[in-house]
């Protein structure tokens, strides 16, 4: 392996329903809680980590219930752009 990996986060715009979906048929990423591996993840914190959190103290510091967290590990970059293509296009 040459370089790093890293997390990346991204907000959706998407609905609470709609995002869990598309967390659901990430095919590359599989859920989960802690980030740390050399395979891929995601996490979606409004669900999974921050679920006890207020809604409103959640959006307070910026985990709206569309935000996921990618860990990008060792797949091919290409594979993973079209996971998450893939997935957003299942939602149209």
């Amino acid at each position: 392996m040459s370089g790093g990996s890293g997390i990346v986060t991204a907000d959706f715009g998407k609905s609470l329903e709609q995002t869990q979906k598309l967390v659901e048929s990430l095919r590359y990423f599989p859920k989960a809680e802690s980030l740390g591996g050399i395979e891929s993840l995601c996490c979606h914190p409004a669900s999974m980590t921050h679920a006890s959190v207020p809604k409103e103290q959640r959006d307070k510091v910026g985990i709206t219930d569309s935000l996921v967290r990618f860990s990008i590990g060792i797949e091919s970059v290409d594979d993973l752009i079209g996971d998450v293509r893939d997935a957003l296009d299942r939602l149209d």
